[in-house]
């Protein structure tokens, strides 16, 4: 049986380095991927992740921009922490932050599996059409170590 993975990426390109995930995950499209591979771009629909994630997967990678205080263009990788049923998430379908996506699938009567986050820390988060130089810079870096973690090559950042 082939392992179900999906590769999610996030943000709104009309927010300058917030397009992050967008933009890494549009780079992926262009590639081949094995069966059971699906990547996507969800950009500002969180619901609509939710409700994709009410699919059973083995992996999903989020890709999106991610605020730590370190210099512009640094990547993480987080091992997202098991989701536990909690209050309810907010509804408003352009505003579901990946936090807020994954503690809705409980919700939705769904059971996540392993969830990664490949995130990036932005310089700007301002209206704008464009990625910030150091953040255009990590896009093909970050898309490597997704392609890395999806076929479980040892990654090296």
């Amino acid at each position: 049986m082939t392992a179900r993975i999906l590769v999610a990426g996030l943000g709104n390109l009309f927010c300058t380095d917030d397009a992050f995930g967008v933009e890494v995950v549009r780079r992926l499209a262009a590639r081949s991927w094995p069966p059971g591979v699906e990547i996507q771009d969800f950009g500002i629909r969180g619901i609509h992740l939710a409700y994709q994630l009410l699919e059973p997967y083995e992996l999903v990678v989020l890709i999106d921009a991610v605020h730590r205080d370190a210099p512009p263009g640094t990547l993480y990788v987080i091992e997202a922490e098991p989701v536990e049923e909690t209050a309810e998430a907010s509804m408003d379908a352009h505003d579901l932050s990946p936090d807020a996506v994954l503690s809705l699938v409980p919700q939705l009567g769904g059971t996540l599996g392993r969830v990664v986050v490949v995130g990036c820390e932005p310089a700007d988060l301002d209206a704008g059409m464009e990625l910030t130089p150091a953040v255009a810079g990590a896009v093909e870096q970050a898309a490597t170590l997704v392609t890395e973690l999806v076929l479980g090559v040892p990654e090296e950042v």
